[in-house]
């Protein structure tokens, strides 16, 4: 059972303090679960929270990125490999699958993975049982399931770009994460438990964060999410230095041109004709 957010990370409003209780409820059962928000809103930190929250903790997480590999590979990662099934396969080689016996397998972009290995992975899901590539004997996993997506994986599936039994068996239980701009109230205390993490980490002296500095990041509209906003403040506090102040200077050159930019915006939308 978790209290705070996730990793510390995700904010204490209250659409996240729902999100707590859901994962709190979710977190015991074996039940599947997607996890569905925008890029960098944190879904793999809320699946390790599932992690920790389930009678699995202690066990395996394994992580995949559908994103990141081609068919080919992404079959071997998850499946694994014999000895001689494909040309460099010098060794067997385990799978996602196998290593996340008794733990909690991640597949993050899941939906990226091609329609012919959609295919592959719902048996998966169905019998828990599968081949390594160039094997012939069945191989029984028990893991259980995380998915995440920043993708519609509904509308994909009305134009047939993802099967729509996949998606069922995916949507279990389904988790949205807000993007930041929607809860712009947990963007200081976001912001300063970024700055206290990171100068922790690097020996650097503690820093505060100036009143125009705060002004910009809730200005900002943060395309990025919480990864965004993380990023801009471990620079930041890279060009502070020694210092004990965060001033706006310091921060990214594209976040204070994109302020600027608003400010302008705003400022001929308010004056008078």
């Amino acid at each position: 059972y978790i209290r705070e957010s996730p990793s510390g990370l995700l904010g204490r409003s209250p659409r996240m303090r729902e999100l707590i209780e859901m994962v709190n409820t979710v977190a015991p059962t074996e039940a599947t679960v997607l996890i569905t928000g925008e890029s960098g809103t944190g879904k793999e930190r809320v699946a390790r929270a599932i992690q920790e929250a389930s009678a699995r903790r202690g066990k395996a997480f394994v992580t995949v990125n559908c994103a990141a590999l081609n068919e080919s590979l992404l079959e071997s990662e998850l499946f694994g490999h014999e000895k001689g099934a494909f040309t460099g396969a010098d060794k067997r080689r385990d799978g996602r699958f196998l290593q996340a016996d008794g733990g909690t397998l991640f597949i993050d972009e899941v939906g990226d993975v091609p329609l012919p290995m959609q295919t592959k992975l719902l048996r998966v899901l169905q019998e828990k049982c599968f081949m390594r590539v160039g094997g012939i004997r069945e191989i029984r996993s028990d893991f259980r399931l995380v998915a995440a997506t920043n993708r519609d994986l509904e509308g994909m599936a009305r134009t047939g770009q993802f099967r729509g039994d996949l998606l069922y068996r995916l949507q279990g239980i389904t988790i949205v994460i807000p993007p930041l701009r929607e809860r712009r109230d947990e963007i200081p205390g976001l912001a300063r438990q970024a700055v206290t993490a990171f100068c922790l980490r690097n020996d650097l002296p503690e820093k505060a964060l100036a009143e125009p500095v705060l002004d910009m990041l809730m200005e900002y509209p943060w395309p990025g999410n919480v990864r965004e906003l993380i990023h801009a403040l471990e620079r930041a506090c890279l060009a502070a230095g020694e210092g004990d102040l965060i001033l706006p200077g310091h921060l990214p050159t594209q976040m204070r041109v994109a302020v600027a930019r608003h400010r302008v915006s705003r400022g001929r939308e308010q004056s008078p004709e």
